[in-house]
């Protein structure tokens, strides 16, 4: 796919961070649309649908945290990648973004040779690989997963997960008993050109076993996770 075809919307108050930012975007052929506030970004998201958001965690009225809570209710918007900016050191909008459904994180101030290499690692995970040993997904007497279909049935429940909350889950049920390594989750769901924070997989795991109930996924205590049918 051309980079042209790959439309991102950025979100933050700050007219210079918007111009700076689509300037850099636009020079690499990305198609690019903005919003300067939290109501705007909804609206142009469930109009455009966008593979890619960047949202500005600190913005007057509805800030970057909840925008991204609302995006991740609508369906429509399940495939698109979300990614917050936050000003370095701040651990706790990080953490606050991973619970709302966010994918990752950018920290300022932005250089934008890092920011682009940023943008295309986040663009590749927008195309989600089928997994080879579930081919479309996974059965169990509790537990439905349609990978062609994006549906997760827990319980005799349909439950609506963010991307990234999706594909760790397919990953984990691509080969129940086996313990996937943290290394081994962070380079099939987050890619070996992206750099998350040590809590990302914690976050996720915790909200899957929300969930989808506590007893399916087991913690080994130092090396990772498995998935217990």
């Amino acid at each position: 796919m051309e980079n042209i075809n790959y439309k991102i919307l950025l979100v933050d108050d700050e007219p210079d961070i918007l111009e700076f930012l689509s300037y850099n975007l636009i020079k690499e052929g990305y198609t690019v649309l903005t919003a300067n506030n939290g109501k705007e970004a909804i609206k142009i998201s469930e109009k455009e649908i966008p593979h890619l958001i960047i949202l500005d965690v600190m913005m007057p009225e509805i800030d970057g945290i909840e925008v991204c809570e609302i995006l991740r209710k609508n369906q429509n918007l399940s495939h698109s990648v979300i990614t917050f900016l936050t000003a370095r050191g701040e651990d706790y909008s990080q953490i606050a973004g991973f619970e709302a459904g966010a994918d990752d994180y950018i920290t300022k101030p932005i250089k934008p040779k890092l920011f682009i290499t940023r943008i295309k690692a986040l663009l590749k995970r927008f195309e989600f690989p089928n997994s080879k040993s579930t081919e479309k997904g996974y059965i169990s007497n509790n537990l439905i997963i349609d990978i062609d279909k994006y549906i997760v049935i827990a319980n005799g429940k349909e439950i609506n997960l963010p991307k990234k909350e999706f594909e760790l889950l397919v990953l984990l049920t691509s080969n129940p008993e086996k313990v996937f390594t943290r290394d081994e989750i962070y380079y099939s769901i987050w890619g070996s050109e992206v750099i998350v924070g040590d809590r990302t997989i914690d976050v996720h795991i915790r909200k899957l076993r929300e969930k989808i109930g506590d007893s399916h996924i087991q913690t080994i205590k130092g090396v990772g996770y498995r998935f217990i049918e």
